[in-house]
This record gives C-alpha cells, sequence and structure tokens, in this order.
C-alpha cells in the first residue's frame, strides 16, 4: 500500500502508518456541500507529512482559479489566473482593533457563537473548505476558530500554507495540530494570523 492517506482510498492500519516516515495527505473534495451548491467554494487539498507535521501544502480552487502553495522554510504564495503570483506574510491586527472573523458557511457552531461574544468583531466573512485557512494566511481575516469535527485531510495543507505565512495553527491547548494519529479526526482549533495576543484566555468556558 502507497505511503498516502485520503479521504477518498483505504487508510492503512495505524500499525503501518507509524513507520512512514513521510507521507502524502490528500482531500480530492474538500467543501462538497459548496460543490453541491455551485458556489465555487471547493478545494483539492495535498500535503506532504513529515513526521507529525505537514512541510508542503496545496490548496487549489479550481471553479475561482485560486492556487495556494507553501513549504517549511519557503514561504507562501498565492496564484490567481492572470495576476503575479503573490507571496503572503501575515500580519498582526492593530492593537484594540475588532478582527475580522472567518467561519464555516455550512458548519455553525454554538461554541463559536459564545466565542465571539468575548471579542470586538468588525466583520464576520462566511467560507467553504480550506479556503477559510488561506483567508488569515493572505490576510484577509484575522482569526478562523473551528468548534467542531474535521479531518487530517481537510486541514495539513492550509495549516502549511498558514504557518509559512507566519500564522499558527493550534488546539484549544495552543498546540499545533498533529497528523497521522491513531484516530484521523482533529480536534477544536483556531487558525491565528502573526502576533502575540492571547486568543485562548476567551476560552475557558468552551474547553
Amino acid at each position: 500500500m502507497s505511503r498516502r492517506i485520503s479521504e477518498e482510498g483505504a487508510i492503512a492500519p495505524y500499525e503501518a502508518r507509524t513507520r512512514w516516515p513521510r507521507f502524502w495527505l490528500v482531500d480530492p473534495l474538500d467543501g462538497t456541500k459548496e460543490f453541491l451548491q455551485h458556489n465555487g467554494e471547493f478545494t483539492v487539498n495535498i500535503a506532504l507529512v513529515e513526521g507529525e507535521a505537514p512541510v508542503l501544502g496545496v490548496v487549489y480552487a479550481p471553479a475561482l482559479d485560486l492556487l495556494y502553495v507553501a513549504g517549511r522554510g519557503l514561504g507562501a504564495w498565492k496564484h490567481a489566473t492572470g495576476a503575479r503570483p503573490i507571496r503572503l506574510a501575515s500580519s498582526p491586527p492593530p492593537p484594540g482593533e475588532p478582527l475580522v472573523v472567518v467561519e464555516s458557511r455550512s458548519h455553525p457552531s454554538p461554541d463559536l457563537e459564545a466565542f465571539l461574544r468575548t471579542i470586538k468583531v468588525a466583520r464576520r466573512v462566511q467560507a467553504g473548505s480550506a479556503i477559510k485557512f488561506c483567508l488569515v494566511a493572505d490576510g484577509s481575516a484575522d482569526i478562523y476558530p473551528r468548534f467542531g469535527p474535521t479531518m487530517e485531510w481537510d486541514t495539513a495543507a492550509a495549516q502549511c500554507v498558514v504557518e509559512a505565512a507566519g500564522g499558527r495553527v493550534t488546539d484549544l491547548d495552543r498546540q499545533p495540530l498533529v497528523y497521522n494519529k491513531s484516530s484521523l479526526l482533529n480536534p477544536s482549533f483556531m487558525v491565528i494570523g502573526a502576533g502575540d495576543y492571547d486568543w485562548y484566555r476567551h476560552l475557558p468556558a468552551l474547553k
């Protein structure tokens, strides 16, 4: 069996996967609801994972003609048809300013509503698939809180894009998401742009 994990393929037993030094993690269609609704917000996600962390990531939104690519130590880039590639560099919001929050278009959450009541929100942006991560990476949004189930193939490529742009993707205990676990289900997490603000102080009631 190839060293690959995909939503659409057979998945090797955990005992075999623990011996993989690296593998490909693929989601050939992230954002099924968006695909069925013809709004264009679906992606193809491809990540190369070494150990427990993604080191290369590709997030491609074919209907939007958008491509995000990133590599550890190589930076993150946004490619749009007809435009020159843009290198992404996340920047912190001005201190005390309300934030642009990106959220799932298809998965509302009571915990998200509780969290948003604790911070200043300038605008809420709904999006589908891994595009939500990329909006933080390219500076269109400041934060993407996710309080609900996702799978490893949903997040690995986009996590690489965010981290290579200077942001962070962590669980609610401030630890980076890790990959090739016995269960491929992710915990709740936060996608955060650059900066040192302690978002997690707003979370105790949700953990």
